[in-house]
């Protein structure tokens, strides 16, 4: 008998960048950290096939996303399955809460009788984590979906407003983890064909990682 293909733990998995923008640049505390804990994930999604969230605040007034993560999304190309600016704070727009990503793959019992929606394993990396990573987390619980915030890759303008918002969303449901923890709790299994693309991600970045965590966390979550 064959040995059973091995399957990844998490079966429905995205990646929200929240509003990584040129102008939030000198505002943010570690900011050079956000955006390299999100140039990492993205590196994942790539081998990973993992679909790609993005959002931007106010676009025309706060800038773009980030130069850095520029040529990822667009080497990303249709996993990136919205790019869209907003004026609301969560993420959680009309258009990402439509999008097929979210609906069950299985048709309804009947043509008039619309499918559930797919429960994701949503990351979440950008700012504020007061602001706009709380009420998007907030609301992907609210619709059902297992929301991880990753420690290493959300920030504010004040680093005090960080550590009260992981504590409200841990206890809102969320789980509060690190990049790493994350890439290695998706894929569950070393067996996984795409393993050692991740672990070569995983060695590549390990010096910046740990950048990060000390820079946005210190000693603790």
């Amino acid at each position: 008998m064959a040995a059973p293909v091995p399957e990844r733990r998490f079966k429905n998995p995205a990646i929200f960048v929240c509003d990584i923008q040129e102008k939030f640049r000198p505002a943010i505390f570690e900011f050079d950290k956000v955006i390299f804990t999100t140039r990492k994930l993205l590196l994942a999604a790539a081998h990973l096939r993992i679909p790609i969230f993005v959002t931007t605040q106010n676009r025309a007034r706060l800038g773009d996303t980030v130069a850095e993560l520029k040529p990822l999304l667009a080497r990303a190309g249709d996993l990136v399955r919205a790019d869209l600016d907003k004026t609301r704070f969560s993420m959680w727009l009309p258009a990402v809460a439509s999008h097929p990503h979210f609906a069950a793959s299985s048709g309804a019992d009947d043509a008039t009788t619309a499918p559930p929606p797919a429960r994701s394993e949503v990351a979440i990396v950008g700012i504020e984590s007061h602001i706009c990573v709380t009420q998007t987390a907030l609301d992907l619980l609210g619709a059902g979906h297992s929301v991880y915030v990753i420690a290493d890759g959300v920030s504010s303008t004040r680093k005090e407003e960080v550590g009260v918002a992981l504590a409200r969303l841990r206890q809102a449901g969320a789980v509060v983890t690190t990049s790493e923890s994350w890439l290695y709790e998706l894929m569950g299994d070393a067996a996984i064909p795409e393993f050692k693309a991740i672990v070569n991600v995983v060695k590549e970045t390990a010096k910046e990682t740990g950048e990060a965590l000390q820079g946005l966390l210190g000693s603790k979550i």
